[in-house]
């Protein structure tokens, strides 16, 4: 587990895929999920948010928002989204790189990009739960994250 848990989750404001700022105290009163990845286009990246596409129902029978979050810019993430089919907003933490990432544990300095992982944020803005990957390889299931919700 993160020191995170039951903190504030720490605020920012990132642009999503269409340019849009997500600033994430203004989303309050929702559950969010922050999926963190290392890059768009990657094989083991493709497959990860495709799975969470196909389980969009279940996050929102949860109530909960998914956001992707990774170091591209927000027109990678416009070309992936479009591309994959994926309906949930990609976050561009692209400069300065990996600030948001590293606020939550969540970047690789020696690679320059994201670790694989998610943290849940409940309602009232606090960190609920914090997974980390063993492996870049390694994509955490969907029923992880719901299972997080869930508690």
């Amino acid at each position: 587990m993160s020191d995170l848990v039951g903190q504030n989750a720490p605020d920012f404001t990132l642009r999503d895929q269409d340019g849009k700022k997500v600033t994430l105290s203004e989303l309050r009163g929702q559950p969010v999920v922050l999926v963190f990845y290392p890059l768009d286009w990657s094989p083991v990246c493709t497959d990860q948010l495709s799975l969470y596409q196909d389980s969009m129902g279940d996050f929102k029978k949860q109530g909960a928002t998914l956001y992707g979050v990774s170091v591209d810019s927000a027109f990678s993430h416009k070309a992936f989204q479009d591309h994959l089919g994926i309906q949930f907003p990609l976050l561009a933490d692209f400069e300065p790189k990996g600030e948001v990432a590293r606020k939550y544990g969540m970047y690789m300095e020696k690679h320059g990009t994201n670790e694989r992982g998610f943290v849940v944020i409940d309602a009232d803005g606090k960190v609920k739960h914090v997974h980390k990957s063993p492996s870049p390889l390694e994509i955490p299931a969907a029923n992880l994250i719901l299972d997080a919700l869930a508690v």
